[in-house]
């Protein structure tokens, strides 16, 4: 079986050796290259053809996302980004998912070299997982029209500006939407979020990111969308109008309080190899809302929320499934639908516009929880 073909692009050159040494370990891939900086990495892209290329953010010459954004105008490919625990780094990751990184690698600012080492089963998995991911191009900004705000690049066609989002209405304060997501979904979650109505019900997300990245991605859902979104804090009220973001490294899952649903954020151990995970959050939503939870599972590797996501749907939940043309990764989509719970499989696009549809039709149609 052919190997997956690797090059690296960091300008340590301590990393660069502890990254082809842990790439060359696994029996199904090979570094065939390590470049210092943007413009080597250039030539040794096109003249050696890897199926992935790791990136660091911080690079001399050309600046990481600089670098990224070209490449995925010029010649898209699967890229795993290598990021810092910084808020700094937090923020460029994000900036590089948009820009059509398929996923990152958070290396520690302090002791790098066993951090590197330490991470050596997450950093081949997100390879392997990139080898296989969809990559679209990355579309080159249009003039906008007078007035009109920038377009900002993402790795798809920029989409027509979405009309304004009107107004739910009156709507039962028992509703809460659950959300999904792991590879390709920060910013599949974005595009959800952002043709939601500001007085939409709760939205309860689990999205596989690690500690010290969910703040910042939190921060920059908020300037995006009508809903006020934050990273979930343990006893606080779901309030209609929010967004709730697991944080990194803890289980987000919902309870109730007398009249009230509230967010029990917790430690624990893993749950399907990830901490946060959909099915802690996915569980809850059918043992706590039961009928009034709709579910959305969005791209993402793995089966993780899977099953919870079918335990949903016999509590009586509504759920919609990305399909798979326009995921970065079909895994945990497929899985869901495999396990039967998915009411609906639909376009990324699609999936706001259908979930509005579907609060509009079940207005006071609520049942009331016991």
């Amino acid at each position: 079986m052919a190997k997956t073909t690797v090059v690296v692009v960091d300008d340590s050159a301590l990393v660069r050796s502890i990254l082809t040494e842990i790439i060359n370990r696994q029996p199904d891939m090979q570094c065939i290259g390590a470049a210092s900086d943007p413009l080597a990495a250039r030539e040794m892209i096109r003249n050696l053809n890897p199926d992935v290329i790791t990136l660091d953010v911080e690079m001399p010459k050309m600046d990481g996302l600089d670098f990224l954004q070209r490449l995925m105008r010029l010649r898209p490919m699967p890229v795993v980004m290598v990021s810092t625990l910084t808020e700094r780094g937090a923020e460029v990751t994000l900036k590089a998912l948009e820009l059509g990184a398929v996923d990152f690698v958070a290396k520690p600012k302090i002791g790098v070299a066993d951090g590197i080492r330490a991470l050596a089963q997450d950093i081949t998995d997100k390879i392997r997982i990139a080898s296989k991911a969809h990559i679209r191009r990355l579309h080159a900004p249009t003039a906008a029209a007078p007035g009109a705000p920038a377009p900002t690049g993402g790795a798809t066609p920029p989409l027509k500006p979405p009309s304004p989002i009107a107004s739910l209405g009156r709507l039962s304060t028992e509703k809460i939407i659950f959300i999904g997501a792991s590879t390709g979904g920060t910013e599949a979650t974005k595009d959800v979020l952002i043709n939601l109505p500001a007085d939409c019900p709760a939205v309860c997300i689990t999205q596989h990111m690690p500690a010290g990245f969910t703040r910042s991605y939190a921060a920059r859902l908020d300037g995006l969308c009508k809903i006020r979104v934050k990273e979930a804090q343990d006893g606080e009220r779901i309030l209609p109008g929010h967004g709730y973001i697991a944080p990194g490294g803890m289980h987000f899952s919902v309870e109730r309080s007398g009249a009230n649903y509230i967010a029990r954020v917790q430690d624990g151990d893993p749950v399907n190899r990830h901490k946060p995970s959909v099915e802690v959050l996915f569980n809850s939503a059918a043992r706590v809302v039961g009928q009034n939870a709709l579910g959305i599972m969005l791209t993402g590797m793995g089966a993780d929320g899977a099953k919870a996501m079918k335990t949903m749907k016999d509590a009586g939940s509504y759920n919609l499934v990305q399909d798979e043309a326009t995921c970065v990764v079909f895994g945990m989509p497929r899985e869901a639908i495999n396990a039967g719970a998915a009411d609906e499989v639909l376009p990324l696009q699609q999936i706001a516009t259908r979930l509005i549809e579907r609060l509009r039709s079940t207005a006071g149609m609520s049942m009331n929880r016991v």
